[in-house]
């Protein structure tokens, strides 16, 4: 389902009905600033989540790590008490 040659000259038509010749430069600008800010934004969002990935993945090795190295001191006093 696209849009034909015809369809697209209704709306280019109605288009310059509702907004006139003059203003449809700034239309399209604005437009065209809003696309690229969403570009933007979707991103920066693609970037951030897999900083927040792999700093999650890095904060459960570490505190693994820890729990394993806790088990080994408490283990090793507890033989030490004995």
């Amino acid at each position: 389902m696209s849009l034909g040659p015809m369809e697209l000259l209704v709306i280019l038509g109605i288009v310059l009905l509702l907004f006139g010749p003059s203003r449809l430069p700034g239309l399209g600008k604005s437009i065209g600033e809003a696309i690229r800010g969403f570009k933007k934004g979707i991103a920066d969002d693609e970037v951030d989540v897999t900083a927040k990935d792999s700093t999650a993945k890095y904060s459960s090795e570490k505190l693994e790590s820890a729990k394993k190295s806790e088990s080994v001191k408490s283990h090793t006093e507890d033989k030490s008490k004995v």
